[in-house]
């Protein structure tokens, strides 16, 4: 959706968001600092803070492992969702989780 400079501050800003969507975006700032560049891949503490929700979860989990991104929990069946842990390329945790369809919010995310 974005990619800028920053002058005044020295950053370039990315903005992306899923196909067709406006309203949720995710904003990719560089780190700029020595301080910002000790807690890349560690932003939340060694916690998954991040979801990939998907509509077919095998698809994707497939896709994934073929593309060799690493899964540090394998799939189960929870009580809410199809789930695994992943890292991204600088150790961050996401959840790539395929919510059940009673799930209060699977409709509105569908």
């Amino acid at each position: 959706m974005e990619d800028s400079y920053q002058a005044q501050q020295d950053k370039r800003w990315v903005v992306v968001a899923p196909p067709y969507s406006s309203d949720t975006t995710v904003l990719l700032a560089k780190a700029s600092k020595p301080i910002q560049k000790n807690f890349i891949g560690n932003q939340a503490g060694g916690r998954v803070f991040l979801f990939l929700n998907t509509d077919d979860f095998w698809r994707d989990y497939n896709e994934m492992v073929a593309k060799g991104i690493e899964f540090v929990r394998p799939p189960k069946e929870a009580d809410y969702a199809r789930v695994a842990v992943f890292k991204d390329l600088y150790g961050n945790l996401w959840y790539l989780l395929q919510l059940n369809t009673d799930h209060p919010i699977a409709n509105r995310i569908a």
